[in-house]
């Protein structure tokens, strides 16, 4: 694959022809886009990414709360570690937006809404929660890594969008995880259900990171997705 690089995120091309479908990847609290290209990298070794673009884009630096207003790339303020994190609401809604900005453009180039895929690793993965839930057109899926979804009562409720009721989503957890407790993707999971979604769910013996089974299944479930657009 093919690396480009902007100011405002990353970009690995297929090298051997135009993008098909597309892997919009968000990474934590405090890293940047470079986070995950070592692991998309490594993907093509498990699955067929000879048409995959994959964009990491960097969350801008803000002052962050609950780091004593330590300047980071966040997607929104934190502004208290409680189980639900009380975070900035408009923070967040300029964050999706912008995803709605970049699925859209990624659309007028060519690839199909359904075969544009959001992942999110922690921070990141609340966004993309948000994000591909309400999206106002069919996504190919959702990856949730290591995250929760955003609470309700500090930001508009959790919203299915009629085009996205049948939404494919993955998410997965360690199961000591002391960052982003295990019981708050239970809870996304719980709630994901109550709105008609059947996500798969992996947990792994491993704490606030990635490993090399959860890529192995993640690379399982692109590669289901992507089969099943293509046969329809």
């Amino acid at each position: 694959m093919n690396m480009t690089e902007t100011p405002e995120q990353v970009v690995l091309e297929p090298s051997s022809g135009k993008a098909s479908a597309c892997l919009i990847w968000l990474h934590g609290l405090g890293a940047d886009g470079y986070d995950f290209v070592p692991v998309v990298q490594h993907m093509g070794s498990l699955m067929d990414t000879s048409q995959l673009r994959c964009i990491f884009p960097h969350a801008p630096k803000r002052p962050v709360t609950m780091a004593n207003g330590t300047s980071m790339r966040s997607w929104y303020d934190i502004l208290a570690m409680t189980p639900k994190r009380t975070i900035d609401p408009d923070q967040l809604a300029d964050s999706v937006n912008r995803m709605y900005r970049l699925i859209q453009q990624q659309i007028d180039s060519g690839i199909p809404s359904w075969n544009i895929f959001i992942a999110g690793f922690s921070q990141g993965g609340a966004v993309a929660y948000q994000t591909a839930s309400s999206f106002g057109q069919t996504l190919g899926g959702l990856i949730a890594l290591s995250t929760y979804v955003p609470d309700g009562s500090r930001v508009n409720p959790f919203k299915l969008h009629p085009a996205n009721c049948q939404l494919q989503v993955m998410i997965a957890h360690g199961t000591v995880d002391p960052v982003v407790p295990i019981s708050l993707a239970t809870t996304a999971l719980e709630q994901l259900r109550q709105h008609g979604l059947q996500p798969l769910w992996f947990s792994y013996p491993m704490q606030h990171e990635v490993s090399h089974p959860e890529i192995a299944d993640v690379c399982r479930f692109l590669s289901s997705c992507l089969s099943h657009t293509r046969a329809s």
